[in-house]
């Protein structure tokens, strides 16, 4: 059993904001804190972006605090640009960052501390920064039928370029921003494409300034407080209307089908009497928290989220969620970091036990018990 003061799983944007601060306060990796990341390498959930997601076409990418991106080759896959800035960023400032480690389950410890059972061991921790995010839970909806399609299904989690495509009869299911970037790619080499969608979409014209990003915020954090889960960022935002958004509409490529009702082994179809003959269908339809590890500490709340004050579960003061809810963005995640080091900063003087570099001897007796 190791003991330290703050255990951060997960180390994309909004854990190494966490670790940053950590840092920025006077705890010391693996001495006082430690961060564990599931993935093979530095990067995050970026890492696994399709190659022909290039830095040019994200949108609102956000530095890590206390140093900035610069310089980045907007011709590059992101995975490539951002795998090796946070790559660098580990280093500079010394994270430490242990991986591949998986975190099996959190739970309740002994002597108030928390429990983090993982597959390097466990650790016995008073504070937790939990920034798993959403990329291992890509959200599959069910339809009638779906077993039957005798095509390809695959995910936005799995998509490998448009190349992979070429010739075939592609529907997209999702109206977020991953779906109309997919849509938009495969459309130049398919031999046709549908967009299904559950609701209209939205296209916002204009800037997205300060003002519109607050009350973005706010209506996302409102869910949280109630302890429902998140929405997508599109069903707040809307999908940005730019050059090659107003091509796609020009051209066809974003007419957009109502939900059909039902898959058929060669496509699919609505109740009304239309159908589609289909090779591929590509759910392009979103992500949930990845937050199963913390069932054993019962932070759901009856609406099927776990409510966060601020970055804290109002379940259990000990856990920090960060990058979930309203911080889900990299400038949001960032901040989010910030925030939960200074309440755990307040939780662990509070207990009036000893914080950072004078901890060794608690810990030590801890890790011998």
């Amino acid at each position: 059993m190791r003991a330290v003061d703050v255990v951060v799983i997960g180390a994309g944007q909004a854990g190494l904001s966490g670790a940053y601060h950590l840092r920025r306060v006077g705890l010391e990796p693996d001495r006082d804190f430690v961060v564990l990341d599931h993935a093979p390498r530095p990067g995050g959930a970026w890492q696994f972006r399709w190659p022909s997601l290039t830095y040019g076409k994200v949108h609102g990418m956000h530095a890590l605090p206390g140093m900035e991106l610069t310089e980045a080759d907007e011709a590059r896959p992101s995975s490539e640009v951002i795998g090796e800035y946070f790559d660098r960023y580990e280093r500079t400032f010394g994270l430490r960052v242990h991986r591949p480690v998986e975190v099996v389950a959190v739970r309740e410890g002994e002597d108030g501390r928390l429990l983090v059972e993982t597959s390097e061991g466990p650790y016995a921790t008073r504070a937790l920064i939990n920034a798993t995010g959403t990329w291992d839970r890509p959200f599959w909806p069910r339809y009638p039928g779906q077993k039957s399609f005798r095509g390809r299904q695959l995910h936005t989690a799995g998509y490998p370029g448009p190349e992979a495509f070429a010739g075939q009869r592609v529907v997209v299911v999702g109206g977020g921003a991953s779906g109309t970037q997919h849509l938009m790619e495969i459309a130049e080499v398919a031999a046709d494409t549908f967009w299904v969608t559950r609701r209209p979409p939205v296209f916002r014209e204009g800037p997205f300034g300060a003002e519109e990003g607050r009350a973005a915020v706010a209506m996302v954090e409102e869910r949280v407080r109630r302890g429902l889960p998140p929405q997508s960022v599109v069903s707040v935002t809307g999908l940005p209307l730019n050059d090659a958004v107003r091509r796609a509409r020009a051209s066809g490529v974003l007419d957009r089908l109502p939900m059909f009702d039902r898959i058929t082994p060669t496509g699919v179809a609505w109740d009304d009497g239309r159908s589609i003959e289909a090779d591929v269908i590509l759910w392009a339809t979103g992500f949930r928290p990845a937050v199963d590890h913390l069932a054993p500490l019962r932070l759901r709340e009856p609406g099927g989220g776990i409510r966060v004050e601020g970055t804290r579960a109002v379940r259990d003061e000990r856990v920090h969620l960060v990058g979930y809810g309203p911080s889900a963005s990299t400038i949001g995640a960032n901040r989010a970091g910030r925030a939960a080091v200074r309440d755990i900063g307040r939780l662990l003087g509070r207990t009036g036990a000893p914080v950072g570099p004078a901890a060794r001897e608690a810990r030590t007796a801890v890790s011998a018990a």
